[in-house]
């Protein structure tokens, strides 16, 4: 009765004892890393593991090494909107030497709360790409600047108050920021630290964190504490690579990829429809178009590129059927290398489907819908050359004499027959229809 009555608070001093022996988790800095051009996959990989530290209290802040030519502007947003949320301070380091933070890095670089860049790194250049840098210097550059679209202008504008109010956010060099948008400017690491662009220079991510544990007031939005600060000390450097889900997305979502995933998809189903089978050909088709549609739908996809890829094969499939001496060929081929070329709507180098790529898939189709298509199409009209179907309207030997039922010959075989008119043993009879192993039949005359 005692035992029961004490061993709630028993079993409460054990659980407090086992806590209090328990070592607390050792504070980390996950270390994130942007290389090469920023699109949909890294867009998911930096925006879910962001999410994922701030969820974490081990965490101390983030690093996030840059080496990247600019990217996608909606996946740029993506990512500048979690590092923007973020409750704990991020710091970002243009890293490794050589590296760059181009056009989209640069707008990362200002949204980070410490900026650093490694020794001959550069940024800059922060231009929306489908305008180049903004005319200024002599009458005839300003008027073509003047005469520049409204939706130019626009886009511009936007871009400079993105950049703006991000440098105003972190308390670093606004004009500059314009510049590198409008002008398309460009800085090295020691530059920028010059003009108050960055925060320090660092040689790596360890070179970072020991500077910022040397002097924890660099990193802004870091409440200094000394619970905080005693943290800060014991803080160890964590790599967080991308997953085999985010290593996987990249690679689909490389245009090129997509491309041929989407062309593989819509000649696998053609091929199925047009030479059914076990189903391998529609099995891989209708895979690869959906992933190929999964990859396109995180892309800028145009729908009029689209639209005339898919009119592009089918005159092409339509040469094959119907052959036009080559008109319907040649309009195909045209529509499907401008719809190719037009795929993926964006002036952003690293997200257009190759010229080389294009020009080997296109000479492929050519050969693929019109030799290989033609073949099966005049295949599968052609006069069926097996089976019961083979044996209507063939002519056979009489075996014996017989009215009504007897043996023919057909093809070394001999089988059962019925006929409404007597025949003769050598006779030849010509089979009008098939019941079963039972074979209808009539006189003709024998041939040759």
């Amino acid at each position: 009765m005692w035992l029961l009555l004490f061993s709630p608070a028993l079993a409460e001093r054990d659980s407090g004892a086992g806590r209090a022996g328990q070592s607390s988790p050792e504070p980390i800095v996950p270390v994130l890393n942007i290389q090469g051009a920023i699109g949909p996959a890294v867009g998911d990989y930096l925006v879910e593991e962001i999410q994922k530290a701030n969820r974490n209290p081990n965490v101390t802040f983030l690093i996030i090494t840059l080496d990247t030519p600019g990217g996608l502007v909606s996946s740029l947003r993506n990512i500048n909107q979690s590092i923007l949320d973020f409750q704990k301070p991020i710091a970002c380091l243009v890293y490794p030497q050589g590296a760059r933070a181009a056009s989209a890095g640069t707008y990362i670089l200002y949204a980070c709360h410490l900026a650093a860049m490694a020794p001959a790194t550069t940024l800059g250049a922060a231009t929306p790409v489908n305008l180049g840098p903004q005319p200024g210097g002599n009458d005839q550059d300003k008027q073509q600047g003047n005469n520049a679209s409204a939706m130019e202008k626009k886009v511009l504008n936007d871009a400079v108050a993105y950049i703006r109010s991000l440098a105003q956010l972190r308390g670093r060099n606004a004009e500059w920021a314009e510049l590198a948008v409008t002008e398309a400017a460009t800085l090295t690491a020691k530059e920028a630290l010059e003009k108050n662009v960055i925060n320090a220079l660092a040689d790596s991510p360890e070179d970072l964190l020991g500077k910022i544990k040397e002097n924890p007031t660099m990193l802004s939005g870091f409440e200094l504490t000394a619970e905080s600060e005693s943290r800060l000390q014991l803080s160890e450097l964590q790599a967080v690579d991308p997953d085999w889900r985010h290593q996987f997305i990249a690679a689909i979502t490389n245009p090129n990829v997509a491309y041929i995933l989407l062309l593989i998809g819509i000649y696998g189903l053609i091929l199925e429809f047009y030479s059914p089978g076990i189903g391998i050909a529609g099995i891989t088709g209708a895979i690869s178009l959906l992933l190929a549609m999964y990859a396109l739908q995180m892309l800028p996809l145009s729908y009029s590129g689209f639209g005339l890829l898919i009119i592009g094969i089918g005159l092409l499939v339509a040469e094959a059927m119907v052959p036009s001496f080559g008109v319907l060929g040649i309009g195909g081929l045209v529509a499907f290398v401008l719809g190719s070329i037009f795929l993926i709507d964006t002036e952003q180098v690293e997200f257009q489907v190759s010229l080389p790529i294009i020009a080997a898939v296109a000479f492929v189709s050519v050969l693929f819908l019109v030799f290989c298509l033609s073949f099966l199409w005049r295949k599968r009209n052609a006069p069926v050359v097996s089976g019961q179907e083979e044996m209507i309207g063939a002519a056979v030997a009489v075996v014996e004499d017989f009215d009504d039922e007897g043996m023919v010959l057909f093809s070394g075989e001999q089988w059962h027959a019925k006929t409404n008119t007597p025949v003769k043993k050598g006779q030849y009879v010509q089979i009008i229809a098939i019941k079963g192993l039972t074979l209808t039949v009539r006189p003709v005359e024998k041939e040759g």
